[in-house]
């Protein structure tokens, strides 16, 4: 098999036709669909060879029954047919290009174009799965407007839904029966959607600030219609608060949502018809934890707010994906903290992004937020992409400023609106806004890596100065070694020692405040503040200004006085984190000397300090009580132990437990209550706060903590406090507690496929020794399935993601399993095959031993014959 060739930016051109209007006919059955495609097509005119070139469409896993043009069938010497494509070799400047197509969604495991999922059809287009359905220019720079007819069983498939506003529909002979939609619109292929199915619908309106009546669907199996309340209120604050912030309307007279069982991502922005992977819009208080609760409203904003950025302005290629996701990501991560808690939720995103996406950068797939070339581009919808994108989105928003910033996005919609365009086009509608020359900016686009500021600061007694010398440098990455200096916001505050406020700070003889932003561009620059009247201990890169690494010599002293005084409250967190790690690293070394542990007093008493304080935030002293995760941890060493990490975070939570167990008691009780259940921001944080507590409890097996856990548990009040309970309990030693428990819930819960997920991922993330038997044990469970991206999620995915000590164990037994899967995933859905394999793939990072553990099993998996998917991201592993 040869190996698949990549695709580069440079490479890029136009195509030499385009398509101006597409008419679908799809005549709907589970082994044979027949898809009828009319294109209207034309010559493009920026290709000066459009005149010569042949009409190249993309094509695969198609059985093409018939073609004309301008409604002349062609003689087979006319066209050539590949797997991947249709070539037409001589075609007039504009025509209509006729096919027919047989294609079967029943067999599609791959669940990449028109799939069935519980027997009902449904489409993923994005990336490029529109290819599965019909022949097609299938890239995001060709802009057609869509008129879809679907015929199907009318018993079958009484629900027939597509992009746009229904225009038609009636009854055929043989119980078949016909809708026709369209959307005015003009979409690349890739936002079409089609779902067709037995559903039943709930129903709402929005009236839009120009006072169009709007109606809202959701589309769910009948069981569910009790599980919509919570997406439908999530999507009418979204329009609410686009129209408000970004003066976005919504420009159809319908907007659905479908939930479906089967989906490789969470949702899909598709035109009018957003198909939602059902995890992502179904709740209820008994089956969703507050924290499904929060992500459903985020997700049902994030592809609301894709209809303008993503939608009405799109990509020109593939390689802009940030463009439209870096920036949605930004625009719902606004909206969350506007919604809910907006300290914490920066907590959350940094704590998330500083874990996983700086590990990305630093592991063999590492690549630019714009990549210069990609073999496949579903192995692109990364971290860098989304939360990076994010990152650097908000980086704009705060150097140009919220009043330039909406300003320029007001520029960018309108005048690229129907259009497909690059990095270039906002940034460039940025700078026009605001005046900014933000030509260095763009470099974070264009290079990989976790940039890294070495940080040293000191005072002048005798000048009262204090003195900051900021340095910057990124390591190289994959194809990238050498690295230009970055635009870098560095926010920061000086807080006093003596008073323990924020010092007003003068640089370069302007007053620039207590809370400013300086700007790194150079390898290194120097800043001096005067009349500084006290000694301060800096407070650098507040509320993460930029996605970077600090480096700073900070003193445990330090730590502690900002986690009390800093007013920075990202800072105050991030005070405590770094306080815990260095507590943490005296650990790790302990246990790799085989010398006795000893837990460091100043950070019992930081967090005795906490415990003590008043606070008007309980959400934000719940993270600030939470220890620094084990993949946080080791992100933070050079070389991975596993069991030491495991060892030591556990030592800290023990020895936190054991001395302040009376506090972490009151601080349960303190926040319990009966209240009926709401996911709101007040109870979330009292929820959080009181688990937490329990939590620490539970790290010591108190008496007094396991009847709290067992009483949690049977009350039953609301999911976040079962679930909660039962992974006390489950992951506790005694099979006494964790058995009778797993029984009772999975007794229960057997019916509800969301709910067993997190049966599943409870179970394989627990730390006993015999887990991974577990995990082989839980993937003959009737209700596991390797065709189901959530339960693969939720058991595989789980366990080697998230257990670390056990997937990483000496015997290589985890990474066996793990091999396994991914092979035989390979075969059927090879998206989530490519995504799964990521723990593999940082073998780098551990020792000898795991290190040949890792790469033999990539080695086997590479034997195999591969996707482009998987195949990508296994030859960039093996590469030294």
């Amino acid at each position: 098999m040869s190996a698949p060739q990549p695709t580069y930016l440079h490479d890029y051109q136009p195509p030499a036709h385009r398509v101006t209007h597409t008419e679908l006919t799809f005549d709907l059955a589970p082994g044979a669909t027949r898809v009828k495609a009319r294109l209207h097509v034309e010559r493009h005119p920026e290709r000066d060879d459009a005149a010569e070139s042949p009409l190249t469409l993309d094509g695969e896993q198609l059985s093409l029954k018939a073609i004309a043009i301008d409604g002349q069938p062609l003689d087979p010497d006319e066209y050539r047919v590949s797997d991947t494509q249709l070539i037409v070799h001589r075609v007039p400047e504009r025509f209509l290009l006729d096919t027919e197509v047989e294609i079967a969604p029943e067999a599609n495991t791959a669940l990449e174009g028109l799939y069935q999922s519980n027997g009902m059809y449904c489409t993923q287009c994005e990336a490029e799965g529109f290819r599965r359905i019909t022949y097609y220019p299938d890239r995001p720079d060709v802009m057609a407007t869509f008129s879809t007819t679907l015929i199907g069983d009318a018993q079958r498939e009484p629900v027939l839904l597509s992009n746009g506003n229904p225009l038609e529909r009636g009854e055929l002979p043989g119980g078949r029966h016909f809708v026709t939609w369209e959307d005015p619109h003009p979409k690349p292929c890739y936002l079409f959607a089609l779902v067709a199915g037995d559903l039943e619908k709930v129903e709402d309106s929005f009236t839009t600030v120009s006072g169009r009546e709007v109606v809202l669907q959701i589309w769910v199996e009948e069981e569910n219609l009790d599980n919509t309340d919570h997406a439908m209120a999530s999507l009418k604050r979204a329009m609410a608060w686009d129209e408000q912030t970004y003066g976005r309307e919504y420009d159809l007279d319908l907007f659905m949502i479908v939930a479906v069982n089967d989906f490789n991502m969470g949702a899909m922005e598709n035109k009018g018809l957003n198909i939602f992977n059902s995890a992502a819009v179904l709740t209820h208080p008994q089956t969703a934890t507050d924290a499904a609760f929060q992500r459903v409203e985020g997700i049902v904003a994030h592809e609301y707010f894709h209809n303008w950025s993503g939608n009405r302005v799109t990509c020109r290629d593939w390689f802009q994906l940030s463009l439209k996701e870096g920036f949605t990501v930004f625009r719902d991560q606004c909206f969350s903290a506007d919604t809910n808690s907006a300290p914490v939720k920066r907590i959350e995103d940094v704590a998330f992004f500083r874990t996983a996406q700086f590990a990305e950068d630093a592991g063999p797939t590492a690549h630019p937020i714009r990549p210069d070339h990609y073999i496949e581009i579903t192995n692109f919808y990364t971290l860098t992409i989304y939360e990076k994108g994010a990152e650097v989105v908000r980086m704009l928003r705060n150097l140009v400023g919220w009043e330039a910033f909406r300003q320029g996005s007001d520029r960018y919609f309108e005048r690229f609106d129907g259009q497909a365009v690059t990095i270039e086009d906002f940034v460039d509608c940025m700078a026009e806004a605001s005046g900014l020359d933000l030509g260095q900016f763009m470099r974070w686009y264009s290079q990989a890596g976790t940039p890294e500021i070495d940080a040293h600061g000191e005072y002048d007694y005798a000048k009262s100065e204090y003195h900051l010398t900021l340095r910057q440098r990124t390591p190289a990455t994959p194809g990238q070694p050498d690295k230009l200096p970055l635009h870098i916001p560095v926010r920061l505050g000086l807080v006093g020692t003596k008073s323990g406020e924020d010092l007003r700070m003068t640089l370069d003889g302007e007053v620039i405040g207590k809370d400013a932003v300086v700007h790194l561009r150079e390898d290194e620059q120097h800043f001096v503040f005067t009349d500084i009247a006290e000694a301060p201990v800096p407070s650098l890169l507040r509320g993460f200004s930029a996605p970077v690494k600090l480096r700073f010599p900070y003193s445990r002293e330090d730590l502690a006085f900002l986690l009390t005084h800093d007013s920075d409250g990202f800072n105050r967190w991030d005070a405590g984190q770094r306080l815990a790690l260095l507590a943490l690293d005296d650990l790790i070394a302990a246990h790799r000397n085989g010398v006795e542990k000893v837990m460091d007093v100043r950070v019992v008493e930081a967090f005795r300090g906490l415990l003590h304080a008043e606070t008007d935030d309980k959400a934000v002293l719940a993270e600030m009580l939470t220890l620094p995760s084990e993949a946080y941890i080791a992100e933070q060493q050079p070389l991975v132990d596993v069991d030491a990490i495991h060892a030591a975070r556990t030592f800290v939570k023990q020895s936190l437990a054991m001395a302040l167990r009376d506090d972490f008691l009151r601080v349960y009780h303190d926040n319990a209550s009966d209240a009926p259940y709401a996911p709101e921001p007040e109870q979330i944080a009292a929820r959080s706060l009181k688990n937490v507590a329990l939590s620490y409890l539970m790290s010591i097996e108190d008496e007094e903590g396991i009847e709290l856990a067992q009483r949690q548990f049977s009350a039953g009040h609301n999911m976040t406090d079962v679930r909660c309970a039962l992974t006390l309990l489950t992951h506790s030693s005694r099979g006494d507690l964790a058995d009778p428990a797993l029984r009772l819930f999975s007794e229960k819960w057997a019916h509800d496929p969301l709910v067993m997920d997190q049966w599943f991922s409870i179970q394989v993330t627990r730390p006993q020794s015999d887990v991974l038997e577990r995990v082989t044990f839980l993937m003959d469970h009737p209700a596991f399935s390797l065709k189901n991206p959530n339960r693969v999620r939720a058991l595989i995915g789980a366990f080697a993601g998230q257990n670390r000590v056990n997937f990483h164990r000496i015997d290589g037994a985890g990474y066996r399993l793990l091999a396994d899967v991914v092979i035989e995933l390979n075969r059927l859905n090879p998206e989530i095959a490519a995504r799964i394999i990521t723990p593999l793939t940082r073998w780098q990072r551990f020792d000898e031993q795991r290190q040949a553990l890792m790469k033999a099993e990539l080695e086997r998996i590479r034997a195999e014959e591969l996707s482009p998917n998987v195949f990508e991201v296994v030859e960039k592993a093996l590469a030294e």
